[in-house]
Protein backbone atom coordinates (compact mmCIF):
# COMPACT_ATOMS: atom_id res chain seq x y z
CA UNK A 1 0.00 0.00 0.00
CA UNK A 2 1.01 2.91 -1.26
CA UNK A 3 1.25 5.88 2.02
CA UNK A 4 0.42 9.44 2.23
CA UNK A 5 2.40 12.41 3.83
CA UNK A 6 1.18 12.20 7.44
CA UNK A 7 -1.37 14.29 8.39
CA UNK A 8 -0.89 18.59 9.83
CA UNK A 9 -3.51 19.57 11.59
CA UNK A 10 -2.36 22.81 11.67
CA UNK A 11 -1.30 22.98 7.90
CA UNK A 12 -3.72 25.70 6.24
CA UNK A 13 -5.00 25.68 2.48
CA UNK A 14 -5.46 28.69 0.50
CA UNK A 15 -8.55 28.96 -1.60
CA UNK A 16 -9.41 31.44 -3.42
CA UNK A 17 -12.62 32.15 -2.57
CA UNK A 18 -13.04 36.28 -1.76
CA UNK A 19 -13.49 37.93 1.74
CA UNK A 20 -16.29 38.09 4.60
CA UNK A 21 -18.54 34.71 4.14
CA UNK A 22 -17.07 32.80 1.81
CA UNK A 23 -13.22 33.55 3.67
CA UNK A 24 -15.17 31.91 6.94
CA UNK A 25 -16.01 29.19 5.21
CA UNK A 26 -12.97 28.89 3.68
CA UNK A 27 -11.84 27.99 7.34
CA UNK A 28 -14.37 25.59 7.97
CA UNK A 29 -13.64 23.50 4.53
CA UNK A 30 -10.07 22.89 6.19
CA UNK A 31 -11.72 21.76 9.51
CA UNK A 32 -13.93 19.35 8.00
CA UNK A 33 -11.68 17.98 5.15
CA UNK A 34 -8.45 17.73 7.81
CA UNK A 35 -7.48 14.35 6.45
CA UNK A 36 -7.54 15.66 2.88
CA UNK A 37 -5.74 19.17 3.34
CA UNK A 38 -2.33 17.71 2.61
CA UNK A 39 -3.71 16.34 -0.83
CA UNK A 40 -5.34 19.82 -1.70
CA UNK A 41 -1.94 21.55 -0.97
CA UNK A 42 -0.03 19.27 -3.31
CA UNK A 43 -0.14 20.39 -6.67
CA UNK A 44 0.57 16.55 -8.70
CA UNK A 45 -2.93 15.63 -7.19
CA UNK A 46 -5.45 15.59 -9.72
CA UNK A 47 -7.90 13.75 -7.73
CA UNK A 48 -8.75 12.95 -4.25
CA UNK A 49 -11.39 9.94 -4.07
CA UNK A 50 -13.02 9.73 -0.47
CA UNK A 51 -14.69 5.71 -0.29
CA UNK A 52 -16.75 6.27 2.85
CA UNK A 53 -13.59 7.12 6.34
CA UNK A 54 -11.43 3.83 5.96
CA UNK A 55 -10.20 4.42 2.41
CA UNK A 56 -9.20 7.39 0.49
CA UNK A 57 -7.46 7.46 -2.94
CA UNK A 58 -5.32 9.87 -4.77
CA UNK A 59 -4.65 10.37 -8.40
CA UNK A 60 -1.13 11.19 -8.86
CA UNK A 61 1.21 11.19 -11.75
CA UNK A 62 -1.65 9.29 -13.49
CA UNK A 63 -1.06 6.64 -10.97
CA UNK A 64 -4.09 6.13 -8.75
CA UNK A 65 -2.70 4.79 -4.76
CA UNK A 66 -4.28 4.07 -1.65
CA UNK A 67 -3.17 6.44 0.86
CA UNK A 68 -2.92 6.09 4.89
CA UNK A 69 -5.33 9.14 5.42
CA UNK A 70 -8.46 8.08 6.99
CA UNK A 71 -11.82 10.26 8.72
CA UNK A 72 -12.35 9.34 11.86
CA UNK A 73 -15.99 8.13 11.25
CA UNK A 74 -19.18 8.19 8.49
CA UNK A 75 -20.35 10.81 10.53
CA UNK A 76 -17.27 12.89 9.97
CA UNK A 77 -17.28 12.41 6.21
CA UNK A 78 -21.24 13.00 5.95
CA UNK A 79 -20.27 16.30 7.77
CA UNK A 80 -17.77 17.32 5.40
CA UNK A 81 -20.28 16.93 2.50
CA UNK A 82 -22.88 19.28 3.73
CA UNK A 83 -20.26 21.37 4.54
CA UNK A 84 -19.39 21.42 0.88
CA UNK A 85 -23.08 21.36 -0.01
CA UNK A 86 -23.62 24.47 2.04
CA UNK A 87 -20.90 26.41 0.49
CA UNK A 88 -21.98 25.16 -3.49
CA UNK A 89 -25.38 26.13 -2.63
CA UNK A 90 -27.17 22.79 -2.72
CA UNK A 91 -29.21 20.70 -0.47
CA UNK A 92 -27.61 17.24 0.28
CA UNK A 93 -29.95 15.32 2.52
CA UNK A 94 -31.09 11.71 2.27
CA UNK A 95 -34.05 12.99 -0.53
CA UNK A 96 -31.48 14.33 -2.21
CA UNK A 97 -28.19 12.40 -1.98
CA UNK A 98 -26.67 13.28 -4.79
CA UNK A 99 -24.38 16.82 -5.35
CA UNK A 100 -22.14 18.24 -8.41
CA UNK A 101 -20.77 21.63 -7.92
CA UNK A 102 -17.11 22.81 -7.34
CA UNK A 103 -14.75 24.05 -4.31
CA UNK A 104 -13.47 27.53 -3.98
CA UNK A 105 -10.54 26.74 -5.79
CA UNK A 106 -12.31 25.73 -8.78
CA UNK A 107 -12.37 21.73 -7.96
CA UNK A 108 -15.18 19.95 -9.49
CA UNK A 109 -16.85 18.04 -6.28
CA UNK A 110 -19.18 15.33 -6.86
CA UNK A 111 -20.50 13.32 -3.13
CA UNK A 112 -23.05 10.37 -2.99
CA UNK A 113 -24.35 9.89 0.55
CA UNK A 114 -24.06 6.70 1.97
CA UNK A 115 -25.87 4.24 1.79
CA UNK A 116 -26.41 5.11 -1.91
CA UNK A 117 -22.33 4.45 -1.78
CA UNK A 118 -22.44 1.05 0.45
CA UNK A 119 -19.05 1.75 1.40
CA UNK A 120 -20.55 5.10 3.14
CA UNK A 121 -20.33 8.50 2.11
CA UNK A 122 -18.17 9.07 -1.24
CA UNK A 123 -16.73 12.63 -2.13
CA UNK A 124 -14.73 12.81 -5.29
CA UNK A 125 -12.50 15.81 -6.03
CA UNK A 126 -11.49 16.47 -9.32
CA UNK A 127 -8.55 18.99 -9.53
CA UNK A 128 -6.98 20.94 -12.41
CA UNK A 129 -3.22 22.15 -12.72
CA UNK A 130 -2.92 25.88 -12.88
CA UNK A 131 -0.70 25.41 -16.41
CA UNK A 132 -2.57 22.72 -17.79
CA UNK A 133 -4.67 25.10 -20.03
CA UNK A 134 -1.69 25.84 -22.37
CA UNK A 135 -0.31 24.36 -25.64
CA UNK A 136 2.95 23.57 -23.91
CA UNK A 137 1.54 21.48 -20.89
CA UNK A 138 0.36 18.87 -23.79
CA UNK A 139 4.06 19.24 -25.20
CA UNK A 140 5.61 18.58 -21.80
CA UNK A 141 3.07 15.75 -20.47
CA UNK A 142 3.22 13.85 -24.15
CA UNK A 143 0.13 14.16 -24.88
CA UNK A 144 0.43 14.68 -28.60
CA UNK A 145 3.23 15.89 -31.17
CA UNK A 146 3.86 19.33 -32.00
CA UNK A 147 2.31 18.67 -35.52
CA UNK A 148 -1.17 17.27 -34.35
CA UNK A 149 -1.12 20.13 -31.91
CA UNK A 150 -0.52 22.57 -34.45
CA UNK A 151 -2.88 21.00 -36.54
CA UNK A 152 -5.58 21.16 -33.91
CA UNK A 153 -4.90 24.40 -33.13
CA UNK A 154 -5.45 25.12 -36.77
CA UNK A 155 -8.81 23.65 -37.31
CA UNK A 156 -9.93 25.83 -34.05
CA UNK A 157 -8.69 28.94 -35.76
CA UNK A 158 -10.32 27.38 -39.47
CA UNK A 159 -14.07 27.44 -37.77
CA UNK A 160 -14.04 24.06 -38.06
CA UNK A 161 -16.53 21.99 -35.49
CA UNK A 162 -14.86 20.00 -33.32
CA UNK A 163 -16.27 17.19 -30.77
CA UNK A 164 -13.48 16.06 -27.88
CA UNK A 165 -14.08 11.44 -26.55
CA UNK A 166 -12.65 10.12 -24.39
CA UNK A 167 -13.07 7.96 -20.96
CA UNK A 168 -13.59 10.21 -17.70
CA UNK A 169 -9.58 11.48 -16.57
CA UNK A 170 -8.71 10.85 -20.57
CA UNK A 171 -7.92 14.45 -20.85
CA UNK A 172 -10.57 15.86 -22.42
CA UNK A 173 -11.49 18.74 -20.53
CA UNK A 174 -7.29 20.11 -19.99
CA UNK A 175 -7.39 19.54 -24.30
CA UNK A 176 -10.38 21.42 -24.78
CA UNK A 177 -8.75 24.32 -22.66
CA UNK A 178 -5.78 24.08 -24.33
CA UNK A 179 -7.64 24.56 -28.11
CA UNK A 180 -9.85 27.93 -26.94
CA UNK A 181 -6.43 29.11 -27.10
CA UNK A 182 -6.89 29.76 -30.78
CA UNK A 183 -9.70 31.51 -30.56
CA UNK A 184 -9.57 35.11 -31.78
CA UNK A 185 -9.02 37.62 -29.13
CA UNK A 186 -12.13 39.89 -30.26
CA UNK A 187 -14.04 36.64 -30.67
CA UNK A 188 -17.52 36.44 -28.27
CA UNK A 189 -17.55 33.17 -26.75
CA UNK A 190 -20.65 31.56 -24.64
CA UNK A 191 -19.16 28.65 -22.64
CA UNK A 192 -22.00 26.45 -21.34
CA UNK A 193 -21.22 23.54 -18.77
CA UNK A 194 -23.24 21.57 -16.06
CA UNK A 195 -20.34 22.19 -13.54
CA UNK A 196 -17.94 25.05 -13.96
CA UNK A 197 -14.82 23.58 -14.95
CA UNK A 198 -13.52 24.92 -18.51
CA UNK A 199 -10.77 28.18 -18.00
CA UNK A 200 -11.29 30.07 -21.15
CA UNK A 201 -8.04 32.58 -21.53
CA UNK A 202 -10.01 34.79 -23.51
CA UNK A 203 -11.70 38.66 -22.59
CA UNK A 204 -15.13 38.48 -24.00
CA UNK A 205 -16.13 35.36 -22.72
CA UNK A 206 -20.07 34.54 -21.46
CA UNK A 207 -19.83 31.46 -18.64
CA UNK A 208 -23.42 29.59 -18.30
CA UNK A 209 -23.84 26.86 -15.66
CA UNK A 210 -26.83 24.73 -15.19
CA UNK A 211 -28.81 24.79 -12.16
CA UNK A 212 -30.65 21.67 -10.53
CA UNK A 213 -33.70 21.76 -9.38
CA UNK A 214 -34.60 22.93 -5.62
CA UNK A 215 -35.63 20.04 -3.03
CA UNK A 216 -38.75 21.23 -4.21
CA UNK A 217 -38.39 19.90 -7.90
CA UNK A 218 -38.42 23.78 -8.54
CA UNK A 219 -35.84 25.96 -10.59
CA UNK A 220 -34.02 23.59 -12.87
CA UNK A 221 -32.10 24.88 -15.86
CA UNK A 222 -30.46 22.78 -18.02
CA UNK A 223 -27.71 22.54 -20.17
CA UNK A 224 -29.89 22.45 -23.13
CA UNK A 225 -31.93 25.79 -21.65
CA UNK A 226 -29.01 27.23 -21.77
CA UNK A 227 -28.02 26.68 -25.16
CA UNK A 228 -31.15 27.89 -26.28
CA UNK A 229 -30.94 30.97 -24.53
CA UNK A 230 -26.97 30.86 -25.57
CA UNK A 231 -28.09 31.11 -29.48
CA UNK A 232 -29.62 34.39 -29.04
CA UNK A 233 -26.71 36.15 -27.13
CA UNK A 234 -24.74 36.69 -30.73
CA UNK A 235 -22.16 34.06 -29.67
CA UNK A 236 -18.70 33.95 -32.33
CA UNK A 237 -18.21 30.34 -30.71
CA UNK A 238 -19.89 27.48 -28.79
CA UNK A 239 -18.47 25.69 -26.08
CA UNK A 240 -20.57 22.63 -24.94
CA UNK A 241 -18.54 21.81 -21.97
CA UNK A 242 -20.16 18.29 -22.14
CA UNK A 243 -22.78 17.00 -23.94
CA UNK A 244 -24.98 14.29 -22.19
CA UNK A 245 -28.89 14.31 -23.33
CA UNK A 246 -31.32 15.97 -26.08
CA UNK A 247 -29.10 19.35 -26.17
CA UNK A 248 -27.00 16.99 -28.84
CA UNK A 249 -29.72 17.50 -31.45
CA UNK A 250 -29.89 21.26 -30.62
CA UNK A 251 -25.87 21.63 -31.40
CA UNK A 252 -25.96 19.46 -33.98
CA UNK A 253 -28.31 21.75 -36.02
CA UNK A 254 -26.39 24.62 -34.57
CA UNK A 255 -23.74 23.37 -36.15
CA UNK A 256 -24.88 23.22 -39.78
CA UNK A 257 -26.98 26.26 -39.44
CA UNK A 258 -24.54 28.92 -39.27
CA UNK A 259 -22.35 28.13 -35.76
CA UNK A 260 -19.03 27.45 -37.24
CA UNK A 261 -15.95 26.62 -34.69
CA UNK A 262 -17.95 24.89 -32.13
CA UNK A 263 -16.48 22.86 -29.61
CA UNK A 264 -17.16 20.19 -27.22
CA UNK A 265 -16.60 16.79 -25.26
CA UNK A 266 -18.10 13.53 -24.66
CA UNK A 267 -17.68 10.13 -23.45
CA UNK A 268 -17.05 7.48 -26.21
CA UNK A 269 -14.32 4.66 -26.40
CA UNK A 270 -13.17 5.61 -30.63
CA UNK A 271 -14.58 8.21 -33.01
CA UNK A 272 -17.05 5.52 -34.30
CA UNK A 273 -18.47 5.18 -31.14
CA UNK A 274 -18.58 9.33 -31.09
CA UNK A 275 -21.17 9.60 -33.83
CA UNK A 276 -23.58 6.72 -32.30
CA UNK A 277 -23.64 7.65 -29.04
CA UNK A 278 -23.62 11.22 -30.37
CA UNK A 279 -26.90 10.08 -32.13
CA UNK A 280 -28.09 8.36 -29.30
CA UNK A 281 -28.07 11.47 -27.42
CA UNK A 282 -29.51 13.54 -29.92
CA UNK A 283 -32.51 10.61 -30.10
CA UNK A 284 -33.46 12.03 -26.54
CA UNK A 285 -34.89 15.26 -27.75
CA UNK A 286 -38.11 16.17 -28.48
CA UNK A 287 -37.94 15.90 -32.00
CA UNK A 288 -38.00 12.79 -33.73
CA UNK A 289 -35.83 12.83 -37.18
CA UNK A 290 -35.09 9.53 -39.21
CA UNK A 291 -31.94 7.72 -38.38
CA UNK A 292 -30.55 8.73 -42.21
CA UNK A 293 -31.64 12.18 -41.61
CA UNK A 294 -29.91 12.40 -38.23
CA UNK A 295 -26.62 10.39 -39.53
CA UNK A 296 -26.45 13.00 -42.37
CA UNK A 297 -27.08 16.08 -40.15
CA UNK A 298 -24.43 14.44 -37.64
CA UNK A 299 -21.93 13.76 -40.46
CA UNK A 300 -22.32 17.16 -42.03
CA UNK A 301 -21.70 18.90 -38.40
CA UNK A 302 -18.70 17.31 -37.54
CA UNK A 303 -15.88 18.17 -39.00
CA UNK A 304 -13.34 16.54 -36.39
CA UNK A 305 -13.39 13.85 -33.55
CA UNK A 306 -10.26 14.00 -31.51
CA UNK A 307 -9.74 10.87 -29.25
CA UNK A 308 -8.47 10.81 -25.95
CA UNK A 309 -7.24 7.70 -23.69
CA UNK A 310 -5.30 7.66 -20.09
CA UNK A 311 -3.40 4.72 -21.12
CA UNK A 312 -2.41 2.12 -18.00
CA UNK A 313 1.00 3.55 -17.72
CA UNK A 314 -0.71 6.67 -16.58
CA UNK A 315 -0.32 9.17 -19.66
CA UNK A 316 -3.04 10.80 -21.26
CA UNK A 317 -2.78 11.18 -25.16
CA UNK A 318 -4.70 12.16 -28.56
CA UNK A 319 -4.81 8.84 -29.82
CA UNK A 320 -6.75 9.73 -33.11
CA UNK A 321 -7.78 12.83 -34.90
CA UNK A 322 -10.46 11.56 -37.17
CA UNK A 323 -12.87 13.61 -40.21
CA UNK A 324 -16.51 12.25 -40.62
CA UNK A 325 -18.19 11.74 -43.93
CA UNK A 326 -21.51 10.31 -44.52
CA UNK A 327 -21.62 7.27 -46.84
CA UNK A 328 -24.79 7.10 -48.68
CA UNK A 329 -24.85 3.39 -50.17
CA UNK A 330 -24.53 2.01 -46.42
CA UNK A 331 -26.57 4.91 -45.21
CA UNK A 332 -23.59 4.94 -42.24
CA UNK A 333 -20.77 7.02 -40.74
CA UNK A 334 -17.13 6.65 -42.69
CA UNK A 335 -14.17 7.31 -40.62
CA UNK A 336 -11.39 8.67 -41.87
CA UNK A 337 -8.11 8.88 -39.69
CA UNK A 338 -5.51 11.73 -39.99
CA UNK A 339 -3.37 11.77 -36.83
CA UNK A 340 -3.50 7.49 -35.63
CA UNK A 341 -1.22 5.16 -33.91
CA UNK A 342 1.78 3.68 -35.24
CA UNK A 343 3.28 0.74 -33.34
CA UNK A 344 3.29 0.31 -29.16
CA UNK A 345 0.84 3.14 -28.24
CA UNK A 346 2.71 2.92 -24.48
CA UNK A 347 5.58 4.34 -26.12
CA UNK A 348 4.23 5.84 -29.87
CA UNK A 349 2.50 8.77 -30.61
CA UNK A 350 -0.34 9.30 -32.86
CA UNK A 351 1.10 10.46 -36.20
CA UNK A 352 -0.30 11.88 -39.36
CA UNK A 353 -1.46 9.04 -41.48
CA UNK A 354 -0.35 10.95 -45.12
CA UNK A 355 -4.77 11.27 -45.05
CA UNK A 356 -5.07 14.86 -46.69
CA UNK A 357 -7.80 16.24 -44.17
CA UNK A 358 -10.54 17.82 -45.83
CA UNK A 359 -9.57 20.92 -43.81
CA UNK A 360 -6.76 22.05 -46.01
CA UNK A 361 -9.73 22.78 -48.21
CA UNK A 362 -11.49 25.15 -45.72
CA UNK A 363 -12.42 28.46 -46.67
CA UNK A 364 -11.11 29.72 -43.60
CA UNK A 365 -7.51 28.43 -44.39
CA UNK A 366 -6.28 30.56 -46.34
CA UNK A 367 -4.59 33.97 -44.28
CA UNK A 368 -3.36 30.96 -41.64
CA UNK A 369 -0.32 30.61 -43.59
CA UNK A 370 1.91 31.64 -41.17
CA UNK A 371 0.98 29.54 -38.45
CA UNK A 372 1.51 26.29 -40.46
CA UNK A 373 4.82 24.85 -39.86
CA UNK A 374 5.01 21.56 -38.03
CA UNK A 375 2.00 20.66 -40.53
CA UNK A 376 3.47 22.16 -43.97
CA UNK A 377 3.08 18.38 -45.36
CA UNK A 378 0.01 18.11 -44.39
CA UNK A 379 -1.27 20.99 -46.44
CA UNK A 380 0.99 20.63 -49.10
CA UNK A 381 -0.45 17.19 -50.67
CA UNK A 382 -2.55 17.24 -53.59
CA UNK A 383 -6.54 16.35 -53.45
Amino acid sequence: MTTAPALAGSSSIKLNTGVGRAAAFEASLEFFLTPVVPFLRDPEVSEIMVNGCERIYIEKAGKVLLTESRFPTEQDVQAAANNVAQFVGQTLSQDRPLLDGRLPDGSRVTIVLGPLASCGTTINIRRFARNSGTPNFLLEKKACTRQCLEFLLLAVMAHQNILISGGSGSGKTTLLNVMTHAFKPEERIVVIEETRELQVQREHVVQLEARPADQYGRGQISVRDLFNSALRMRPDRIVVGEVRRGEALDMVQAMTSGHHGSLSTLHASTPSDTCYRLETMAMMSDIALPLTALRRQIASAVDLVVQTSRLPSGRRMVTHVSQIHYNETSHNYTIEDIFAPKGDIETGDAIWTGLRPRMADAQELPGLEKYIIETAPIFATKP
